[in-house]
This record gives structure tokens, C-alpha cells and sequence, in this order.
């Protein structure tokens, strides 16, 4: 008995002490109870014909000693199930007499019954719940109502019974309470007024309409209320009412680690959502226990409930994140909390590598699954923007002549009709690309020592196969960050690469014709655009398969083998070209720094689809180019149309002039006097005048009708006006990525941060990352006078040294700590200039004798260093 008690101390050994006390409990009941089946041969069951009686203090002993000795445990007979099995009451009542006899002592007030059992109770309601604690309170013995928590909440068929509303409406009902306010008050009235507490009964919306902020209000209304049977508003006064009482809050405890198993139970073999969606009731009860993050449910409780939960249908899934969806901002980041914890804990607790894949740990994976129904539902709950979807009519992308592998071999590609889409997104109906805003940050789903433990091309391998025995957590991107998903994207990059190679070996064995294995571009300094132009517009229209080979660039009459370097030169040159303001392809804001396509443009359609393809090639070949377009511009690559609130980042002055309309409390037709007729200028000047409506020049815009004004704007300056120029732009990118998971991975926010770099230069983290060789080390003079020099320079001086050192003048994902630069002896002191392999980022640097040689010699590298000449 001193065991158990030992086994009730620290939470270190909560596993043993949980399993132990379960057992014992167990042993208990069947020598007090039996298991109910009459013909029982364990001798140590009560239900054995020959079994002799013993008081609660000899059977508790007994138990004990069963425990010890590992002996025959019962199941409950198919007529005890369902009543105390998992948590029985005499059990309950056994750990109160364990503590009595703790002392050496059996009180005789303790053999007697309690005043009220409560035997009979297989369900709760909120008043019930008052009604025992007042007792409890009185006598101040809360074993009572420990034992029927351990009952109800241990036991999935009463979960499902308890705490329903007073009254359930019908769709009908619903129907009518959305579309009017007072049958809603009427209703709510009425069930006040039929139910049996002086508590106020909450509407059918499972949050009140002061804990859900405005945006859940309006999906309410865009998707509809959740029916639920559960009164949530009670669940979570009970748990305020009784979490703070420590034995009370042991027995919520204990109960889930009973009920887990048998959850998990019923819904992988009996499909029991199916036969009763109330079924659902049990996983919100549960959820809404605030305490769920703590340690003691961390080792076994929360990891056995996110397996259970994890194996509920995909139409459950989607009630729930619907539900949770109209939950508060607050409420929401509780349950990220809870289920980060469990995945955060499990992840420093465990040494996982490659040999102990944390794809294998069954909590983590569980956790990961349960935290994409909040993702979901925090998606949900934002603002969203589910009605200005760019539509597919593009023309189909030429499909290749060529053969590939899978084919030669007989198999049928498996991405042929592109990218996947998540399940429970489709099921939804929705995609994050439709949010503009969520209810809790997007950064808040990313777990970092899970990136730092996830083991990413065994992770992209389980991504691609797609087998169910085995866990890819890209298929739940929201809690990678950037520089994970990147690294997944860069294998899916690559091994695309490699097939290609291998289709055209194959395919050249086969036809007998010599093919080339790379996209080899061979330009012109000084005609690049026109040459690379013309060769990616006919690979493009003979076999746009090509533009998925390994990039392999060549500058006319220069040397240099590209293995990346020259690829980053020559992206770098052909964006300066595209983006030359003379040219006119695309307009410049002085104010944003950014650039926006010109609809007045004398450029081709041929012009823009370059830029597309260069912007895919670049994702495809992990370059970073040093573009500057608004957000909006991949917000339409992911297939969304710009709004007026993205005049903001875009057309910042016209989106203030038009928000000033919105806003503008005089009378708008006699003050302003505009009409649905707008004008723009053309390249030389010249006003063009377009009508947002037909006849729009006798159209005044007032009061009224401003709204469907500006968003007319909106339309025509971010859509009509360059839809020729986009659509093209748009197609060539989706040459090159149409078969990525780019889509699936990545928000419009990263898609920037792939193609731009980050703009933030850590330099400190690229000294801690540089490598040394050839007789250099971080203590040497030379490197000490070297990091003091670079750390001096000015942010123009940094960008120019970034360039000339690694091709580009933008960190990568993840910042410069992730550029492994190398910094390379090259010879003793002399006049040489510092000089650089780009394609491997590599620094060749003479040991110069004084700091002031070396920073007179850097400088002029960097500053007048341009293509291979200094090579």
C-alpha cells in the first residue's frame, strides 16, 4: 500500500504510477465485484463460484499482492460493460479506504456507504454537477463526486449523453433563427424557461457571441451554425468550477486515460460516428479541459486522446474544425497550446536521428494530425476572401512527345493532373490561400524542434510514396517552417531533375538519338534577353518537359563550367533587363519601391511569359532573383484575384483616395462629382478613359453605390487592365512548377520569400557559419582583421560583398546562417585581388600582411568585380 502512495508523488515517474494504479484498481474490483461472468475459474474474481468474501482493507491488500505478482486479470462480462467497468465505483472507493489504511488504521466511519452514491448517475448536466459538489462541499469528502467524474468521463457512451442542451432545433429552426433575431430571442426564451436550472441556456452556436470575434460571426453566416448537442458554455463552467480542486482535476485525469483506448477502439473497428455523430461530443468535452498542456497529461492521457481523435472520419474532422472555427481568438490559441506541448515535449524527451525516425513516434504524428483541424478552423474563423478566384482557362500546357520513364516502364504518372490537395481542405471547401487573416497567427502552428529533429528526405520520401503506414509531415506544411518546406521542395526539385536525365537516357537508347540531359541555355551578354527568349520559347512550345532539366547556362566567349554560379549571374542579369523602366514592361512607384505590370505595354505576350518562366526556374533551381513585386502578384500565382484592400501594398495613393470615398460622411454625388467612367495614361501620356459600367460616364457614384465603385476599380486596375500580360506571365511560371508541391506547401508570403530571398542581412550569423580551409581558422589574424573589415561595411558595401561571393545579394531562406560560406587560404601576401567560386560560395583569399591591404583589396574586388573577367 506505502507503493501506491509513493506512486501518487512526482510526475517523473507518472507512467508507472498511472499503469500501476489502473492495474490495482482493477485487481480491486474484480475481488470486490467480479467480472460478472458466473462460470469464472480466476480464483482471485469474485464472480468464481468458490470465491470467499473479504472486507474493502483485505481486498485492497489483495490487490496489491495480485499486482505484485503479475497474476490472471478478467475482462468484464458483456453485462458489466458500459455500467463501472472502466472506472468503477467501488474502485474509487477502494483508493479512499488505501488512504485510510495508510495509518495502519480502518475508521469505522469509513466502512459505512456515503450519504448519496449517486450509483445510478451514467450521465451529467451542469446542475447535477453543482448538486453533488454542494454536498461534496458540505461534509467536505469529495469522493462522491470523484467517483461519478471517474464514471461519466471514463466512459464514452455517458460523455455522449451529458451536458446537452435544453432543447435541440431542428434545420428548419436554424434556418429561421439566422434569417431573424427575434424568433431567435423567442427560442432562446423558451428554452430557458423548459429547462430545470436557473443557468441561461446558449444558442445552438457553440461560443457566445461576446467570446467570438466579428469574423467568426460572418462565417457563421457564410457556412452556417454547427449543430452540436453539447451545451459547450456549460462544459466550460463545470471546468472552471472544478479544475481548481487538485483530487477533482486527478479524476478527469485518470478517466481519459480510459477512455482513450476505448474511443480509439470504437471508431478504427466500429464506425460508431457514423451510427451516431453525437459520438463527436466527447472529443469537445474533452478539448475544453484547460489543463490538458500540463505535465501530468503529457506522458500518457493526451498522447492516447490525439490517437483517438486522430481516427475520427473525414466528415467528423470537418464539424469539428467548423466548430472550433467559431470559437475566440483566445480559445483558439489554447488548443494550439495544447496539442505544440504535447508534440514539444515528446521531441525534447526522445533522441530521434535517422536510425528513430519521429515520422515513427505515434504521439507526435497523432498531435500533428489533431493540431490540422485548429489549422483548419483558424482558417475558418479569419477573414475570408472565398469569392475572387482566378479562373483555370489558360491553355493547357502543351504536353511532351517525350516518353517518360514511369511510361517506358508501364506505370502511369502519378502526378500527371498536378499537385495534391489535403482531404480535409476539400472537404471543407476552402484553401489557406483564402484567408487574409486568421484568427491567431500563421507563425504559431511552427514547431521548431520538430523542424529541427525531422529527418527531411526520409520525411519527402513518405511524401511521395504515400503509404498509410508510414507519416509525412508534409502533408501537414503549417508547422514546417520555410527552411524545411524549402529543403522538401529542393528534393522534389531534384529528383525531378535526375528523371528527366534518366527519360532522356532511356528515351535515347530506345530511339537511338543523342538528346541533351540539361536545359542548356547559350546566350549573349549583350543580346540576353533576346537569345534566352527565343530558346525557352521553343523549348516551351516543342517539349516544355525540358524546362524541368537541370539549368546549365553558357555566356558566348567566356569560360566558366556552370555549377551554379553562372545560372545565378545570368537570372540576375535577364531580371535587370526585364525590369529596366525603359523598356516599359512593367511601371515603377517611386513610394513602394515595388513594380506593377504596365497594361499600356508594347511588349508580347512572348515578353511576359519569360518573366513567368524565369520566376519558375528560378524556385525550380534554388536561385534567388532580385524581383520587387506587391504581395498581390502571388496572390494571383496561387490563384486568387486582387481586391481593393490590395490597392494598399500596390496603389497605395489610389487605395487611400478610394478608402477616403468609402469613408466620406457628406454627400458624395454633389460633393465629387465622379462618374463610374475612370482614366488612366498611356506610356506617351495620353489620357485612356474606361467605363467600370456600360454607359459608366452617366453613372454619378453616390452614397449608395461607392462600394460597388471601388470595387469595380479595384477589378480593372488589379485584374482587367493586365489580364493579357498576367495570364502569360502566369503560364510560363506554371510551365516550370505545375508538378511541384509549391502550391501545397507554400503561402503567398513564402512564395516571395523563394523567389526574393530575405531582405534581413545577418552578417553575425554568417560569420558563426563560415567554414575555413587551405590553413585558415576563425582564430587566424587574417580572419579576425577579415570579419572586422566586412562588419564595418556600410549595407550597399554588404550587398556588393554578398554578390560577389555567392552570385546574389539576398540571404537565402532561413537567413545568411544557412549560406555556408567557405573562406579559403590562396597563397601568401602579395597584390592579387580576392577572388570567389560563386557556385560554391567559396572566398579565396590571400594572407595579406596588414588589415588596411586587406581592406583596400576587398573593396576593389567587390566593387568592380562583373562576370568571369576577374577570374
Amino acid at each position: 500500500y506505502l507503493f501506491i502512495c509513493k506512486l501518487r508523488g512526482e510526475s517523473l515517474i507518472f507512467r508507472i504510477r498511472a499503469a500501476a494504479k489502473h492495474l490495482i484498481e482493477r485487481y480491486y474490483h474484480q475481488l470486490t465485484e467480479g467480472c460478472g461472468n458466473e462460470a469464472c475459474t480466476n480464483e482471485a474474481c469474485g464472480s468464481s463460484p468458490g470465491f470467499q468474501r473479504m472486507d474493502n482493507n483485505a481486498a485492497a491488500i489483495k490487490a496489491l499482492e495480485l499486482y505484485k505478482n503479475n497474476a490472471k486479470l478478467c475482462d468484464p462480462h458483456p453485462s458489466k460493460k458500459g455500467a463501472s467497468s472502466a472506472f468503477p465505483e467501488n474502485s474509487a472507493k477502494g483508493a479512499h479506504n488505501f488512504s485510510a489504511c495508510s495509518n495502519g488504521k480502518m475508521n469505522h466511519k469509513d466502512l459505512q456507504p456515503a450519504r448519496e452514491d449517486f450509483r445510478d448517475l451514467n450521465f451529467l448536466t451542469e446542475e447535477k454537477v453543482y448538486e453533488i459538489l454542494s454536498l461534496c462541499s458540505e461534509t467536505e469528502d469529495y469522493s462522491p463526486l470523484i467517483r461519478v467524474i471517474g464514471r461519466v468521463f471514463s466512459s464514452a457512451e455517458s460523455l455522449v449523453q451529458s451536458f446537452r442542451k435544453a432543447k435541440q432545433h431542428t434545420k428548419e429552426e436554424l434556418k429561421s433563427l439566422q434569417a431573424k433575431d427575434e424568433d431567435k430571442d423567442e427560442d432562446e426564451k423558451e428554452t430557458a424557461s423548459g429547462s430545470s436550472t436557473a443557468m441561461e441556456v446558449e444558442p445552438e452556436a457553440s461560443a457566445s457571441s461576446a467570446d467570438r470575434p466579428s469574423d467568426g460571426e460572418n462565417n457563421v453566416q457564410k457556412f452556417g451554425p454547427v449543430e452540436v448537442s453539447v451545451d459547450i458554455e456549460a462544459v466550460r463552467r463545470v471546468y472552471d468550477k472544478l479544475l481548481s480542486n487538485e483530487k477533482i482535476e486527478a479524476a478527469f485525469l485518470n478517466a481519459l486515460v480510459y477512455l482513450s483506448p476505448n474511443v480509439e477502439c470504437d471508431l478504427t473497428y466500429h464506425n460508431v460516428y457514423a451510427a451516431d455523430p453525437n459520438y463527436l461530443n466527447v472529443f469537445i468535452i474533452v478539448m475544453e479541459n484547460s489543463n490538458l498542456h500540463s505535465p501530468e497529461y503529457l506522458e500518457i492521457a493526451l498522447p492516447q486522446f490525439c490517437k483517438a481523435m486522430s481516427k475520427l472520419p473525414l466528415p467528423a474532422l470537418a464539424k469539428l474544425a467548423r466548430l472550433w472555427s467559431q470559437y475566440s481568438a483566445d480559445q483558439i490559441r489554447r488548443l494550439v497550446e495544447t496539442f505544440q506541448q504535447l508534440i514539444t515535449y515528446t521531441v525534447i524527451s526522445n533522441e530521434f536521428s535517422s536510425d528513430n525516425l519521429v515520422n515513427e513516434d505515434d504521439g507526435v504524428v497523432a498531435a500533428t494530425k489533431c493540431l490540422k483541424i485548429v489549422y483548419y478552423a483558424n482558417v475558418l474563423g479569419g477573414d475570408l476572401d472565398m469569392d475572387h478566384n482566378e479562373e483555370d482557362d489558360d491553355e493547357p500546357i502543351p504536353e511532351s512527345s517525350e516518353l517518360t520513364l514511369q511510361e517506358l516502364l508501364g506505370e502511369e504518372r502519378r502526378n500527371k493532373k498536378g499537385p495534391r490537395v489535403d482531404p480535409l481542405e476539400t472537404e471543407l471547401g476552402i484553401r489557406s490561400s483564402d484567408c487574409r487573416k486568421p484568427l491567431i497567427s500563421f507563425e504559431d502552428f511552427i514547431n521548431e524542434p520538430l523542424n529541427d529533429v525531422l529527418e527531411m528526405d526520409k520525411d519527402y520520401t513518405f511524401f511521395k510514396v504515400e503509404t498509410e503506414s508510414k507519416f509525412s509531415f508534409m502533408t501537414c506544411p503549417f508547422i514546417l517552417n520555410p527552411v524545411t518546406k524549402n529543403l522538401g521542395l529542393y528534393y522534389d526539385n531534384r529528383i525531378r531533375m535526375y528523371s528527366e536525365r534518366r527519360i532522356t537516357a532511356l528515351y535515347s537508347l530506345v530511339q537511338g538519338q543523342q538528346l541533351n540531359p540539361y536545359l542548356r541555355l547559350k546566350v549573349r551578354r549583350d543580346h540576353i534577353i533576346d537569345d534566352a527568349l527565343v530558346r525557352l520559347e521553343m523549348i516551351a512550345m516543342e517539349n516544355p518537359a525540358d524546362l524541368k532539366k537541370q539549368l546549365y547556362v553558357e555566356f558566348e566567349g567566356e569560360q566558366g563550367v556552370d555549377e551554379g554560379g553562372v545560372s545565378k549571374e545570368f537570372f540576375q542579369l535577364v531580371v535587370e533587363e526585364i525590369f529596366n523602366r525603359d523598356i516599359g514592361m512593367f511601371t515603377y512607384d517611386e513610394s513602394t519601391k515595388l513594380f506593377w505590370f504596365n497594361p499600356s505595354s508594347f511588349e508580347n505576350e512572348g515578353q511576359f511569359t519569360l518573366i513567368g518562366i524565369v520566376l519558375g526556374l528560378a524556385i525550380y533551381n534554388n536561385c534567388i532573383l532580385d524581383v520587387h513585386f506587391p504581395m498581390v502578384v502571388y496572390r494571383k500565382l496561387m490563384g486568387k484575384k486582387g481586391t481593393f484592400r490590395d490597392l494598399a501594398d500596390s496603389h497605395p495613393v489610389l487605395y487611400q483616395s478610394l478608402k477616403d470615398l468609402l469613408e466620406y460622411e457628406g454627400n458624395v454625388e454633389e460633393d465629387m462629382m465622379i462618374t463610374f467612367q475612370i482614366s488612366q495614361t498611356d506610356l506617351f501620356g495620353n489620357p485612356l478613359m474606361y467605363d467600370l459600367k456600360e454607359g459608366g460616364d452617366k453613372i454619378p457614384v453616390t452614397n449608395e453605390n461607392r462600394k460597388d465603385f471601388v470595387a469595380l476599380y479595384a477589378e480593372y486596375m488589379l485584374n482587367k487592365s493586365v489580364e493579357k500580360q498576367f495570364k502569360a506571365f502566369r503560364r510560363g511560371f506554371h510551365m516550370v512548377t505545375n508538378e511541384s508541391p509549391l502550391k501545397y506547401l507554400f503561402r503567398p508570403e513564402e512564395i516571395e520569400l523563394l523567389i526574393c530571398g530575405s531582405r534581413n542581412l545577418d552578417f553575425q550569423a554568417l560569420e558563426d557559419s563560415t567554414e575555413y580551409d587551405g590553413g585558415y581558422n576563425k582564430d587566424s589574424r587574417i580572419i579576425r582583421d577579415f570579419w572586422e573589415t566586412v562588419h564595418s561595411f556600410g549595407q550597399e558595401q554588404k550587398r556588393l560583398f554578398l554578390q560577389f561571393t555567392t552570385g546574389t545579394d539576398r540571404a537565402p531562406v532561413g537567413g545568411l546562417g544557412k549560406l555556408k560560406m567557405i573562406i579559403a587560404k590562396n597563397g601568401p601576401d602579395s597584390d592579387r585581388l580576392p577572388t570567389s567560386h560563386t557556385c560554391f560560395n567559396v572566398l579565396l583569399l590571400p594572407e595579406y600582411s596588414t588589415k588596411e591591404k586587406l581592406t583596400e583589396r576587398l573593396l576593389k574586388a567587390i566593387t568592380y568585380a562583373k562576370g568571369f573577367g576577374m577570374l
